[in-house]
């Protein structure tokens, strides 16, 4: 089924959590594990303005529905972030923008050089860079939702799971956009296939990861991840991706819970 990006941007709405009875935090606060990983969420929420930027400097840029969903995209996950913020902050968490710039400096060169690096990289790939974007986004959206899920299951909390209820359907609507462009455009190019295989078995690694504390992102696997129904949840984000045309057999979701000695 096509994603309609006319009805999608016309649709898109910043999260909602006014209407929530947050005071209930304050009778029953959320324990010092589960805060650990909000924190970490709401950090990667907010950083999706860099993944934006980094991805400006490549063909995605050209593709009319791609920048459109991306501008949409990128709004959406900005309130994801203002959403888990006041959580925090009703925990005695401050998030605030000085915070998010000291998370962005600690980046040094690295943050500097990763637009030229992918520029580079994604023009000397041309037109098939798109399809290894799609896919990647997909892989990352399928993890945020499962994430978000596995916390709210956990938890059991009835606040935050209507807020984390709220967040993954938003997020189930930016895979689908990932999902359907990456199917179509892997379906074309063999070329494209190969490529998004290598990069999707090299470099991918957790949301957060290239941004997070290795203990912060080792943290949050370990909370979510961890056991028979975490260890279940990271084969189906990875049988999701195997379903891609040219991808059957990648595992990457549940290789980085092994590479991190995360118990199954």
């Amino acid at each position: 089924m096509a994603f309609d990006i006319r009805e999608y941007t016309r649709t898109s709405r910043a999260v909602q959590w006014q209407d929530l009875p947050l005071d209930e935090f304050r009778t029953n606060p959320l324990p010092p594990e589960t805060l650990r990983s909000l924190r970490y969420m709401c950090d990667v929420e907010y950083h999706t303005v860099c993944y934006l930027r980094d991805m400006l400097v490549t063909p995605s840029h050209k593709d009319p529905q791609v920048t459109a969903f991306m501008t949409m995209w990128n709004m959406e996950e900005f309130w994801h972030g203002e959403a888990l913020a006041e959580v925090l902050n009703l925990h005695g968490l401050a998030i605030d923008y000085d915070h998010l710039k000291a998370t962005r400096l600690k980046m040094g060169w690295r943050d500097k050089l990763d637009p030229i690096k992918q520029s580079m990289l994604a023009n000397v790939i041309g037109e098939d860079f798109v399809a290894v974007h799609m896919i990647w986004g997909a892989a990352n959206e399928w993890s945020a939702i499962t994430a978000y899920n596995r916390l709210a299951q956990l938890e059991q909390h009835p606040v935050l799971a209507e807020l984390l209820k709220r967040i993954a359907k938003q997020e189930a609507r930016h895979v689908a956009f990932y999902a359907t462009q990456a199917r179509d455009r892997l379906a074309r190019s063999k070329k494209a296939q190969r490529v998004a295989r290598f990069a999707l078995r090299r470099s991918w690694g957790p949301v957060g990861s290239g941004v997070m504390a290795e203990t912060e992102v080792r943290h949050v696997l370990r909370h979510l991840m961890s056991g028979p129904d975490g260890r279940q949840a990271a084969r189906t984000i990875d049988d999701h991706i195997s379903k891609m045309p040219g991808l059957a057999g990648l595992r990457i979701v549940e290789d980085a819970l092994e590479a991190r000695g995360i118990p199954a």
